[in-house]
């Protein structure tokens, strides 16, 4: 009756009446005489005979036995004349008062009614127990859909509370147009687009933007995860996949979304096996309800979202399926203020926080990245007892974020010492070669996995690099190693991650930039990342390239010993100051070596910043000597 689903309220209501109707039937049947009454007459007739024995009045009935032994009932209305008769003639009369009798029979009633709706309820909780979870039921439903419906109603989500993806929101004003009106796009012969593939890195807003189209739509809105279509047994996930378009068209116009699609669109005759069968199952009856022979028409749009848009099955990213992918980015510095406002509308911030200053120190920063942000700002305000976030506390849950957490371990002054030389070898190139991004802070406190860190930030968004920057970076890089070796004469195994950042920016510029004599050719077709490459050169130009990677590293670690040399005096204050206050700022060490200050990425509205010119990525030097796997945070 219920196919394995709990029933639903009417049939509940059904029950209900069906088992009040069988108490008022049983109540009727214990409640009638055994025998057919007789009529009044015929009692008076007996009674003026004298062949009544005795008698039972009870409320409107008189029940008993006549002298021959028969038994006899009548319906009357009860009198003082009928009671006087029965005496006259010697009939033994007792009277049984009519409520007593009465108000058992409701109490009964009335406890068989509760009974029963306990009854009811507990069908009704095995049966939702049997479908939601474990259960001997729960096979009969493993081919349902586990999507979440949400009514048109019920997603409060909207265009204004998703900023920094304008370009994307302007690619999805056809869907939500389609979605309000699917009827207008047929006048003219347009077909909306069935599906659309949003795609970007993690933490950019492609569920929150799927979940704004359905509310500016006001439409029915499925959500479900890729991997909720794979089960251990074959079939699954193609029968939830079909369950879960037939109800989108039962609801159409609305709209499907799959999150994390890669879990189950990769490309086929990947593997072998049950697994892989299973997902390959699942995806071709997605290609099918999408757009197949037998695919139903209605007003069903499709968005999925990935970040690995390059493993999925080119058969789903054709016309008719995916039309469009639209790429959901970082966002830029006003993207990132609005996003800022419009996670900060409940946070109490001092009045002196300036969004846009915060906006223009975190390039590269996600949305998620952004809303972590301020929560590490408001977590850290609140533990500190204060009424308003103020801005020292977005420094520290910025520094954070980037590097990690403060750590507190136990050094002694020589291994302090080593690794604020380290870390002043990154710090001062860092002022000295204007190509890089802009000095920031620098520290000797450990954070995450390095002993000390040097880091800079870039101010503006940039989009490329010129072979000066990338070399500038090298030098910065190599500033630990060569510090250590004009000091001490030897290095540590802090330099470890210094060299790695080095040699993939060198080997980039030769391989895959095209900057050095061996020419304009790339020779990492493909491939991303100096550790990750595979061979598609000969031996020899190996052996060419090779030799390219450690002149730029040569020719970058003597200009940086160059550079340390010339300004030794201004390395030794550096030093000494970094060892007294653990931390220095980029204002500090402007006004401490009295060079010409550039940008300054604090947050602090007293710190004027200079109009910025373009950077790239956060450059984060660290490790310091002493640091047990010589790694740095990058």
């Amino acid at each position: 009756m219920f196919n394995g689903q709990a029933p639903g309220p009417r049939y509940l209501l059904i029950l209900l009446l069906l088992g009040l109707f069988g108490v008022s039937i049983a109540l009727n049947y214990y409640s009638s005489p055994s025998k057919e009454p007789i009529m009044y007459s015929e009692l008076v007739t007996l009674i003026e005979n004298g062949r009544i024995e005795s008698a039972v009045i009870d409320g409107h009935t008189v029940s008993g036995s006549l002298k021959n032994g028969e038994t006899f009932t009548v319906n009357v209305v009860p009198s003082e004349s009928l009671w006087e008769k029965l005496q006259a003639a010697g009939a033994k009369v007792s009277v049984i008062p009519p409520e007593s009798f009465t108000w058992f029979y409701y109490l009964v009633g009335f406890v068989l009614a509760i009974l029963l709706m306990f009854v009811i309820f507990m069908a009704f909780s095995y049966f939702r127990n049997s479908q939601d979870g474990g259960g001997s039921n729960r096979i009969f439903s493993v081919g349902k859909s586990k999507a979440r419906f949400y009514s048109a109603n019920e997603v409060g989500v909207k265009f204004s509370d998703v900023a920094g993806v304008e370009e994307a929101k302007e690619d999805l004003l056809d869907i939500i147009d389609f979605l309000k009106a699917p009827k207008k796009f047929g006048r003219i012969g347009a077909k909306i687009p069935r599906g659309v593939l949003l795609s970007g890195d993690p933490g950019n807003g492609k569920t929150m933007l799927a979940k704004a189209v359905a509310g500016e739509a006001g439409c029915p809105f499925f959500s479900i995860s890729g991997s909720d279509f794979v089960e251990v047994f074959v079939g699954v996930g193609a029968s939830r996949v079909r369950d879960l378009f037939n109800q989108a068209r039962r609801h159409s116009p609305c709209m499907v979304f799959i999150d994390e699609i890669d879990a189950v669109g990769k490309k086929r005759g990947v593997g072998t096996g049950g697994g892989h069968d299973e997902r390959e199952q699942t995806l071709n009856q997605i290609l099918s309800e999408m757009d197949g022979f037998a695919t139903q028409p209605g007003a069903v749009i499709v968005l999925a979202a990935t970040n690995r848009v390059d493993v999925l099955d080119s058969a789903l990213m054709r016309p008719g399926r995916f039309d469009r992918v639209i790429n959901v980015p970082y966002p830029d510095q006003k993207a990132r203020e609005k996003i800022l406002g419009v996670h900060v509308r409940t946070v109490k911030l001092d009045p002196k926080v300036n969004l846009g200053k915060i906006a223009r120190g975190t390039s590269r920063f996600s949305g998620a990245q952004l809303a972590n942000l301020i929560n590490e700002a408001a977590l850290r305000a609140t533990k500190a007892g204060k009424k308003r976030v103020e801005i020292e506390d977005f420094e520290q849950a910025r520094d954070k974020i980037i590097v990690g957490a403060a750590r507190n371990l136990v050094r002694s002054e020589e291994e302090i010492k080593k690794t604020a030389v380290h870390e002043v070898g990154h710090a001062l190139l860092n002022l000295l070669l204007p190509e890089t991004d802009p000095f920031h802070k620098v520290t000797i406190m450990p954070r995450g996995r390095a002993l000390g860190i040097s880091w800079s930030l870039p101010v503006g968004d940039k989009y490329g690099q010129s072979s000066e920057e990338l070399l500038s970076y090298i030098i910065s890089a190599l500033g630990g190693l060569v510090a250590e070796k004009m000091v001490y004469g030897i290095t540590g195994t802090g330099v470890s991650q210094d060299l790695k950042q080095a040699t993939e920016i060198a080997h980039d510029m030769v391989c895959s930039y095209g900057m050095s004599p061996l020419g304009i050719v790339s020779y990492n077709p493909g491939n991303e990342g100096y550790w990750n490459s595979e061979i598609h050169y000969s031996q020899e130009t190996a052996a060419n390239i090779d030799k390219e990677v450690r002149r730029i590293l040569d020719e970058c670690r003597e200009r940086a010993a160059e550079l340390l040399t010339e300004n030794r005096e201004k390395f030794d204050i550096f030093v000494e100051e970094l060892i007294k206050k653990e931390t220095l700022h980029a204002e500090e060490v402007y006004e401490l070596l009295g060079l010409e200050p550039r940008e300054i990425h604090s947050f602090n509205p007293e710190v004027d910043l200079e109009e910025p010119h373009d950077g790239d990525d956060e450059d984060i030097s660290g490790g310091g000597d002493g640091e047990p796997d010589g790694s740095e945070v990058a």
